[in-house]
């Protein structure tokens, strides 16, 4: 396919198309003449990926390079690579966190979580730290964050975490695959711990979503 098609079947503009060639994002087309080249589906599935990473997760493209060279490189475990995209999903993020017995709790706090789901990970892991400033955070909020409380969480998050990587080949075409699903569900789980959110308040405090209580209106006039 010509250039124009694929920008027309992966909704990217041209001149996008044409940045990403000359970052290297986007492996070059089969040249046909001076400044042309035909592009194929593998074209189109790699703008489909850097779409997700761009758009939905919400990455720079430096980070979506670094999770593509990553994804192709032979010698990182699953393990390492699902690490990368940890480490990349928090650049740019403020994570610095000043040392006070708050800190230091949630430090405990998340070592316990691990511990209690028998989880085996790397002592550095990217989320380690996040786990820990998210708990610091709640601690210093005055939030819920007793051990029953968290329980419910560190179940659900082993429960999910099973299921995925039940999904996951071994094989490195399907590595950046793993990595875009990886990032919408992440999404898809936040839509809908929102909606249930919506529900329950709704059933709790007696509230009518405003396009409910809108409808009801209409049928009683």
């Amino acid at each position: 396919m010509r250039i124009s098609d694929l920008s027309r079947q992966s909704g990217v503009p041209v001149g996008t198309i044409k940045f990403y060639l000359r970052e290297r994002l986007l492996p070059p087309g089969e040249p046909t003449g001076r400044n042309q080249a035909l592009y194929n589906k593998n074209h189109l599935r790699r703008l489909r990926l850097i779409k997700i990473f761009t758009s939905i997760g919400e990455l720079d493209l430096t980070s979506v390079r670094r999770l593509l060279i990553a994804a192709e490189e032979e010698h990182l475990s699953s393990i390492e690579l699902f690490e990368v995209l940890n480490e990349v999903s928090m650049a740019g993020k403020d994570t610095a966190a000043e040392e006070d017995e708050s800190l230091e709790l949630a430090r405990a706090d998340a070592n316990r979580i691990i511990d209690a789901s028998g989880w085996e990970v790397n002592p550095d892991a990217a989320a380690r730290s996040h786990l820990t400033l998210a708990l610091a955070a709640m601690r210093r909020l005055g939030c819920d964050c007793d051990p029953d409380f968290l329980d419910v969480y560190r179940e659900a998050a082993d429960r999910l975490a099973r299921h995925e990587v039940g999904r996951i080949a071994n094989d490195r075409t399907a590595r950046i695959e793993a990595l875009a699903r990886n990032v919408l569900l992440h999404q898809a789980f936040a839509a809908m711990r929102q909606l249930g959110q919506q529900h329950h308040l709704s059933r709790r405090f007696g509230l009518v979503p405003a396009n409910q209580g809108t409808a009801d209106d209409g049928d009683r006039s």
